[in-house]
């Protein structure tokens, strides 16, 4: 069968996409001007438009990164480049005549991998359900995710928290256009995982996000990853000197040096952060400026982010994931101590002594490196945004037992498998042979259908109160999803107030 084309116009001009498998797609919609040449380190700038047709039906570049990371199938992998501004949207067939709620889905990555054009997210199945879903591509690693405008020059202008204003610019597309493919554009949820749920917090704390979005979901935030001025600027600097360059120069090697030679560069970067922690990695906002003016939980915690419902959590064994593979994470005896001897006095032994078991234990080691990444960003962001508006705490704790007999349980990233119907599919469906198929679809159906409900009105079904702190409701999506309150207290209130110590 073939698929049928689709076309509307928007306000740069016509697009065609495809109809296929009750829904409507357009894929590699641009929101932005290409950033290459003079605009590459320079905040978005407004699409041009076209005349005729501009055909959406496959993806188009993914953000510069290794292209390991870029590996679509098997022996399939998308090619990529610094046009990448796009983004994709998903709507039913069958319009009900009345504007949809919109999902518009950042990805993770670190802030230094990853694509929309992940076959993971479709989207298919939530807009079947009822909503406009929108997947965006924004700048990564060196060339949107480090902030070098200490750098910039009246020669070289160089702007910062380039990854945030590319996601404000697409937001400001959906604002837009989104009327046209049946969305509401005063609807819209932000939701992302890992550095995408890093990136929905942090834009929580944008002013110039102010009214583009009405609800939020974190899945799994990232902790570490906010860097204060002083810190991004020492990033630069060594950024610059990896490129051969002093900081006067460095924005004119910025600009002359090719893609490879950035990436080169950053990863050498991470790898020194590795070993000289200077208090977040190398990639990720930095505040201080009229754009992102203070840390987001300070933000939060103050009352100056955007007050709307958000949901956050994590998942019940984050740290797994990164015993096999991307080993950054503290895991082990000697990263950890690495980690915990940049802490202020006495912090180190309150955080070791929440996990019965270190060091000999390695669940404990992995579940401290798990919470040092996510869970506390999970409990900082929850207590700081549940002081002023509604908020919602999960924890996803299903794995079929396939993975659970690989080492991994409920690891990072694995409720995505739910959120977007994986189970459903030929790959999901081999992870739920045997006895899990049924356990499976009514988890998938569970979070779907709240973050669904939470997408239309904020709030995420019946039976999930909001976290306060006289009594911290955590909703648990398991086999038998239940509520529990204030889990983990002991490792919460170990990790409060963790901070690094600089150098």
């Amino acid at each position: 069968m073939h698929d049928r084309t689709v076309r509307v116009t928007i306000d740069s001009g016509t697009i065609e996409g495809f109809t296929r498998d009750g829904v409507h797609r357009w894929r590699a919609v641009p929101y932005a001007r290409p950033p290459v040449g003079r605009w590459r380190y320079r905040a978005p700038q407004p699409v041009q438009p076209w005349r005729g047709v501009r055909f959406c039906h496959g993806f188009a570049y993914c953000a510069p990164q290794e292209r390991k990371y870029t590996m679509l199938s098997v022996g399939k992998y998308q090619p990529a480049g610094e046009d990448c501004l796009t983004l994709n949207v998903v709507a039913p067939e069958h319009p009900t005549g009345e504007q949809l709620p919109v999902m518009f889905f950042i990805h993770g990555g670190g802030y230094l991998m990853g694509s929309s054009a992940t076959s993971i997210y479709d989207g298919a199945a939530l807009a079947r359900r009822g909503c406009i879903y929108v997947s965006v591509n924004y700048r990564l690693g060196a060339l949107g995710c480090i902030d070098l405008s200490s750098l910039s020059t009246s020669e070289h202008p160089i702007d910062g928290n380039l990854f945030l204003q590319d996601l404000v610019a697409a937001l400001r597309w959906v604002q837009t256009n989104i009327a046209t493919f049946g969305g509401d554009p005063t609807n819209v949820t932000i939701f992302g995982e890992s550095a995408g749920a890093h990136a929905v917090s942090t834009l929580l704390a944008v002013p110039p996000a102010a009214g583009l979005f009405s609800h939020a979901i974190a899945e799994s935030p990232a902790s570490g990853m906010v860097r204060a001025p002083e810190i991004a600027t020492r990033y630069a600097e060594q950024f610059a000197g990896l490129l051969g360059a002093s900081p006067a120069e460095g924005a004119a090697a910025l600009m002359s040096a090719g893609t490879s030679t950035l990436l080169e560069a950053f990863n050498e970067l991470i790898a020194r952060a590795s070993a000289d922690i200077l208090g977040a990695f190398p990639a990720g906002p930095a505040y201080g400026t009229e754009f992102l003016p203070e840390d987001p939980v300070v933000a939060m915690r103050e009352g100056t982010a955007h007050r709307i419902p958000l949901i956050v959590g994590s998942n019940a064994d984050e740290g797994r994931l990164f015993t096999r593979f991307m080993q950054l994470l503290p895991t082990n005896e000697a990263m950890i101590e690495k980690v915990l001897a940049n802490t202020a006095a006495g912090t180190r032994d309150r955080i070791v002594a929440a996990y019965p078991g270190y060091p000999n234990s390695s669940a404990a080691c992995i579940r401290l490196g798990g919470d040092f990444a996510f869970g506390s960003a999970v409990w900082d962001i929850a207590e700081a945004h549940a002081n002023h508006a509604p908020t919602y705490v999960y924890r996803y704790d299903y794995a079929p037992r396939t993975l659970d007999l690989a080492g991994l349980g409920a690891t990072h990233a694995m409720e995505l498998l739910a959120v977007f119907d994986v189970y459903r599919t030929g790959f999901g469906s081999v992870l739920t042979a045997g006895f899990d198929r049924r356990s499976a679809t009514r988890v998938s159906n569970d979070i779907q259908n709240r973050w669904r409900a939470f997408a239309r009105d904020g709030i995420p079904g019946e039976g999930w109160p909001q976290y306060v702190p006289a009594d911290r409701a955590v909703m648990v999506f398991d086999r038998h999803s239940h509520l529990e309150y204030d889990p983990r207290a002991e490792q919460r209130r170990a990790w409060e107030g963790f901070a690094f110590v600089t150098n």
